[in-house]
């Protein structure tokens, strides 16, 4: 029989009866769960790899290339070569420096863009979903009506008939105007997609138990239910970027978007447009670019719809 304070009696127990290793074992919290899925997503780390470059090169592009985006002294037309890698345009301006300058505004207008439209989706398609009824009703029906429209068609609208150009005096919109008519018609459908949300929500128990301690409904609301959606707003936001940059470049396209003296990427594309068989380098750079703020953020709102969602099964925990 064994004494207590024995050399034996003080041995650890093994390990291998696995109680142990519940011990030892740390909890992951639920952020590190999400980076986890996010990472082992290769396109979406690839595309926030691209992102990041691309809003580098935007931002800070122009403080080291050697030729501002304002010196218009080069030869007309000149195609890419190693003093000038995107050529020249039409006015012998550099198309690297433009091409930044255009870079910048267009995801500037795009984060304008996801900011407002989803601020204004969760705040209407909340109080849609928690008060039901009549502002239920309303809502929806507002929507509904928008949707019928094609967005293109009431940006386009918005942009040529806005009280501002009466007050401004001027036919042409900057930038933010442009940004802030494309926010108010791009909040459709993440407005939709947390009323459904919220549906569902208003019905839990902890619901319940927060408005039978007289929580107001701004604090049910904003502090109760939205907080459990926030996966679906991230998602949604992120997508929302990848829409403003080929809805801003469609605008200007048709002349209706960015006017000079700011400039986008789409702008480009419009003033360049004619120019496509004799030197489409002029047409097609920021062509490309475009293509990739597109795929990029949609390969970033693939990874994070993975990283937030439990149930998908391709990319595990």
């Amino acid at each position: 029989m064994t004494e207590i304070g024995s050399p034996v009696a003080q041995a650890p127990a093994p390990s291998s009866g696995g109680a142990n290793q519940f011990d030892t074992t740390k909890a992951r919290k639920q952020w590190q769960v999400i980076l986890r899925r996010f990472t082992r997503h290769k396109a979406a780390v690839v595309g926030l790899v691209l992102f990041v470059v691309l809003v580098l090169f935007a931002f800070f592009g122009g403080l080291f290339w050697k030729y501002p985006y304002t010196d218009l002294g080069f030869r007309r037309y000149l195609p890419p070569s190693g003093d000038h890698p995107f050529g020249t345009d039409r006015l012998g301006g550099d198309m690297v420096s433009l091409i930044i300058r255009g870079t910048q505004f267009s995801l500037q207008i795009a984060i304008v863009v996801a900011v407002l439209s989803t601020v204004i989706g969760v705040v209407f398609g909340a109080l849609a979903g928690y008060l039901r009824g009549w502002v239920d009703t309303l809502i929806s029906r507002f929507i509904d009506l928008l949707l019928v429209i094609p967005s293109l068609v009431i940006a386009a609208v918005l942009v040529r008939n806005s009280f501002v150009v009466s007050v401004t005096g001027g036919g042409g919109s900057n930038w933010l105007l442009v940004a802030l008519y494309l926010g108010l018609i791009g909040w459709l459908s993440i407005a939709r997609v947390i009323r459904g949300m919220v549906l569902s929500l208003r019905e839990k128990e902890f619901v319940e138990a927060a408005r039978a301690l007289g929580a107001s409904t701004f604090r049910i609301v904003f502090r109760h239910i939205l907080p459990n959606t926030v996966d679906v707003i991230i998602v949604n936001a992120t997508l929302a970027i990848a829409q403003a940059v080929l809805l801003e470049a469609a605008l200007s396209f048709i002349g209706l978007g960015v006017q000079s003296p700011d400039t986008s990427l789409g702008l480009m594309i419009s003033q360049n447009k004619n120019e496509l068989t004799l030197h489409p380098w002029l047409f097609f750079t920021p062509f490309v670019f475009i293509v990739l703020i597109s795929l990029s953020v949609n390969f970033i709102g693939d990874g994070l719809r993975d990283a937030f969602d439990p149930r998908q099964k391709r990319v595990k925990a």
